[in-house]
């Protein structure tokens, strides 16, 4: 934008530059993603459709070739290619305004493959100002209405009130965009407005599918088999703050009703919304990364075989300052172990580094990190940066306790005869400890037996945690024997540990 010489004016258009550079800001990276997830998913569907409407036209081509359906579909055949080819050249011209967006917004090939997702004034300059796509646009989607009902009585009849193409203004808070063009375009960022572009060529061919389908079914019912499935998977967000809501909602694409597709989201039966796609509500737990796992259940129409699949869905919890990180198992790091950690920031994990004092931090997977402390006793820093702010978050670093040794279930005192002859050895137990998994095992014992049958005393030391080298004393203890278990040793995390003595009176 060329500056006035005048003062004002340009204090204006400065003015106007800020303002349009914030609002650029408000732009964020979650919503950006969402649009190029719908817009995945409709130019998805698009081609699923283009590719049902071409196994039609192969059924037409059989239909001209059979001489008991070849004179109708002599008559339907043209009108089902007639709106074909209309419904071609609107997606096309669409194709092409999409491609002069991605210009507008910086999109230069070969040099350069990017472009400005969040332009708010690309999609202004060509549809609505200075440019008039947006009144081209929506004059050739009204013309290929008009034009595709008018291709036979009977089809204007079966679709007049039913097209997916809807051409009434859209609701919109922006006083400004009073007209169609401005509704969907005016500073509408350019990732939308391709998303918004790429709705209506799925209407457009939904329309010809429509149209298509209708045509053949008036030279005779098609037998027709589907034997490919597209998942429909989608959710409201993958970034959320604690207690805010996710919506997941999937199911399998298919072009038979057989199919009859069953879903569920981590063991939870989905149910239809109003739109009929299956979907399940729940609230988004503390801060984190977590993954919900979506379960569909089908027909396949090709096989007539019960298939499933399962498709993981992955979304970020934050922080209400933006940056988080949590210990999956406690918020206290142990020496010689790995401690794992979830880390994110409001941003894409692209964009987060994670460093850490006091130790290592080792990157396993989008938001998935392994700690692995020095020394004890010494807090453990781990720094998120997003690129532009960076966040310390402090944590205890803590030996593995010792763990206690055990005979059974008992750590000593009274215990019945028969129940100590019935053990196998000794054991080293972690009490209470919040990690899973984590074991020391017993590697040397002495065991002095006194009282009832042994005076006087008999001991013997033992290597393992086992009681066959003993089993000739234990076959002798009895009531009033006393048992001691001294002299434990027990290998595990950090190394070797020597235990307290383990005291029985058998009764």
């Amino acid at each position: 934008m060329a500056l006035p010489k005048e003062p004002r004016q340009k204090m204006i258009n400065l003015m106007y530059l800020v303002l349009t550079a914030l609002l650029a800001l408000n732009v964020s990276a979650e919503i950006l993603n969402a649009f190029k997830t719908v817009n995945e998913s409709l130019v998805n569907a698009s081609r699923t459709i283009e590719d049902k409407n071409a196994d039609i036209f192969k059924s037409f081509k059989k239909k001209l070739e059979d001489p008991t359906t070849a004179e109708r579909a002599r008559i339907w055949e043209p009108k089902a290619r007639q709106a074909k080819q209309m419904a071609d050249a609107l997606y096309n011209y669409i194709e092409d305004l999409k491609l002069r967006l991605k210009k507008e917004a910086g999109y230069n090939p070969p040099k350069d493959t990017t472009y400005k997702e969040d332009d708010l004034e690309a999609a202004t300059r060509l549809m609505t100002d200075p440019g008039t796509e947006g009144k081209v646009l929506e004059q050739r989607l009204r013309d290929f209405r008009d034009n595709l009902l008018k291709i036979d009585p009977e089809i204007k009849n079966e679709f007049q009130k039913n097209l997916p193409i809807d051409l009434n203004l859209p609701r919109s808070n922006n006083q400004t965009s009073k007209d169609w063009a401005s509704a969907f375009f005016r500073m509408t960022p350019t990732v939308a407005g391709l998303t918004i572009l790429s709705k209506f060529q799925n209407d457009v061919k939904n329309s010809e599918a429509m149209v298509v389908d209708f045509c053949h079914r008036k030279v005779g019912e098609v037998v027709f088999v589907a034997d490919t499935y597209q998942p429909l998977i989608g959710q409201s967000s993958n970034y959320l703050m604690p207690g805010q809501e996710i919506i997941i909602t999937a199911g399998i694409g298919a072009y038979n009703s057989a199919a009859k597709p069953q879903v569920t989201v981590d063991g939870t039966s989905a149910s239809p919304n109003q739109n009929g796609i299956p979907e399940v509500k729940f609230n988004a737990g503390g801060p984190g990364s977590y993954t919900k796992t979506v379960h569909i259940t089908y027909i396949n129409q090709a096989t007539g075989k019960t298939e499933s699949k399962d498709f993981p869905v992955q979304y970020t919890v934050g922080s209400p300052t933006g940056a988080n990180v949590s210990a999956d198992a406690v918020k206290v790091l142990y020496i010689d172990l790995d401690n794992p950690l979830s880390v994110s920031a409001n941003v894409g994990d692209e964009k987060v580094t994670a460093q850490m004092s006091n130790g290592s931090l080792t990157k396993i997977g989008p938001g998935k990190y392994i700690a692995r402390p020095l020394k004890a006793g010494v807090k453990a820093v781990i720094t998120i940066s997003d690129g532009k702010t960076s966040t310390p978050f402090e944590f205890r670093v803590k030996d593995v306790p010792d763990p206690i040794a055990m005979v059974g279930i008992n750590k000593g005192g009274r215990m019945k005869v028969n129940d100590f002859k019935a053990q196998q050895g000794v054991r080293a137990v972690l009490e209470n400890f919040v990690f899973e998994g984590v074991k020391f095992t017993v590697t040397k014992y002495t065991i002095v037996l006194t009282g009832a049958g042994f005076n006087p005393l008999k001991y013997r030391q033992v290597t393992g945690s086992s009681f066959d080298p003993v089993s000739d004393l234990i076959d002798q203890v009895k009531t009033g024997t006393t048992v001691a278990i001294d002299e434990i040793e027990a290998s595990g995390p950090g190394g070797t540990r020597t235990l307290p003595p383990i005291v029985f009176n058998l009764y």
